[in-house]
């Protein structure tokens, strides 16, 4: 399994990877999950939980964690890909502030629930830092601790640190102060997703690894090994979901990238800080994110790959080394104490990316059709809050969860080609370029971020 073990550091260091056996010809269930990401497993172990002679069968066309279950940064975090001002125009303010709860729960849910599973996933809560790298971002960071007190959180969900304050968390050049939130943990992500796929076989679901659906229909789902008959059919294929047939336009597989170091000394590690495993990231448009590892690597990504016309999805595209070698020379920018650290891995993948920016959970009772995602990158955690709320809805659980606002939400799809491709990358450019711009004049850039939030804007 090769091909699988060198799609990420996570993946080739998380364990046997032998493939399930495929499904061998039709086969009748209760509820077809396609998908073997942690959106999928999530949602089988909680059928499985709640009725217990309910028949989940989950199809996955490589293995469990192959996409981005296994290659994500390793952020376990309460971030929800739509803003509150965006969700209150959508549902209301009790219902934005609910989703938005919802995921703080979901970080204290998931962490109880590796614990009771006995998952290994080097879990590690200690919070995010978004350090203000640039006098530029000051004000940007600023305005969002403000925004989230205003919307009723406190001191103890998000704060701002002065910059000796953020010292004390991590010693990054430029360090200007910055936000912190306690609500995220630090895992091996593919540790993760292969820990919840034995605890969904030892709670009575099935797996099939290497079976490829090739329809889902009123029904069930026709796949490359035989039919699944069920009343209930889930599509879980988040970055995955553009080369299902009839979902092109649906989510866009928008790749990310990341490099990991060797692992490093305690004494590079003191000048470093992130002494309680602090995920990090800046306050830049063109994302980057970090986690100091178990085994002491420093595991860091960002955005700023192209997007593939078409919604391409390809395994050449997992690897850029011109991105690798930006991200290399961002990481020892902001950290010197790496100038010389080998970097050992690099890797990349889609992950799925709804018009509005918007994830969402489905369930149509009529058609036994049901789907998740769209978390945007941030969905560590998000899939395991769609997974238990797939499973109210399909179930007919009159639940809190069922009442948020991301169930039943609905966005168009995204535009045809050449289209999509002109403007996903365009907006890739600009926020580059605004980046650039911040960076050299060290004073936001306010033209430049009026004209990205245009191009940027799916609402």
């Amino acid at each position: 399994m090769e091909r699988v073990r060198s799609r990420s550091l996570w993946l080739e260091s998380c364990g046997d990877l032998t493939p399930r056996p495929a499904l061998s010809g039709d086969t009748d269930c209760d509820v077809a999950i396609v998908g073997g990401g942690l959106t999928g497993l999530w949602t089988a172990l909680h059928l499985r939980e709640l009725q217990p002679d309910c028949r989940v069968v989950v199809v996955e066309s490589e293995v469990c964690g192959f996409g981005a279950s296994g290659r994500n940064g390793g952020w376990c975090s309460a971030l929800f890909p739509t803003s509150l001002d965006r969700l209150a125009v959508l549902a209301g303010r009790d219902a934005a502030v609910a989703q938005h709860r919802a995921m703080i729960d979901t970080l204290d849910v998931v962490g109880t629930q590796v614990e009771r599973l006995g998952i290994d996933c080097h879990w590690a809560r200690g919070g995010t830092v978004t350090v203000a790298t640039n006098p530029a971002h000051v004000a940007r960071l600023r305005a969002h601790v403000e925004e989230r007190r205003r919307w009723g959180f406190g001191e103890s969900d998000d704060r701002w640190l002065s910059p000796a304050e953020m010292a004390q968390r991590v010693r990054v050049v430029g360090n200007a102060g910055g936000a912190f939130t306690p609500h995220c943990a630090s895992v091996d992500p593919a540790r993760l997703v292969r820990g919840l796929a034995r605890a969904v076989e030892s709670a009575g679901a099935r797996i099939h690894e290497g079976t490829r659906a090739t329809s889902l229909h009123p029904g069930g789902v026709t796949t490359d090994h035989g039919r699944l008959r069920a009343d209930v059919v889930l599509r879980c294929t988040e970055g995955y979901t553009a080369s299902m047939p009839g979902e092109r336009r649906r989510l866009l597989p928008l790749y990310s990238m990341m490099i990991a170091t060797e692992p490093l000394s305690a004494e590079i590690w003191e000048q470093i800080g992130l002494a309680d495993r602090e995920t990090f990231s800046d306050g830049r448009h063109l994302l980057v994110y970090g986690q100091r590892t178990l085994d002491g690597r420093f595991a860091f990504g960002g955005r700023g790959a192209p997007y593939h016309f078409g919604s391409a999805i390809r395994d050449a595209y997992d690897r850029d080394r011109r991105i690798a070698d930006d991200l290399t020379s961002t990481l020892r920018s902001l950290f010197p104490p790496l100038v010389d650290a080998r970097i050992t891995h690099h890797w990349g993948g889609p992950l799925g990316v709804p018009r509005d920016w918007t994830a969402s959970v489905r369930f149509d009772g009529r058609t036994g059709l049901g789907a998740a995602g769209g978390y945007v990158g941030d969905g560590v955690s998000t899939t395991n809050l769609a997974g238990r709320t797939l499973a109210d809805l399909v179930l007919g659980r009159d639940t809190d969860l069922v009442r948020l606002p991301w169930v039943g939400h609905r966005c168009r799809d995204w535009e045809p080609e050449p289209l999509r491709w002109i403007g996903v990358n365009s907006g890739r450019t600009l926020a580059a370029a605004t980046d650039r711009s911040e960076a050299r004049r060290r004073r936001p850039s306010r033209l430049l971020e009026g004209v990205l939030q245009r191009v940027t804007d799916g609402h």
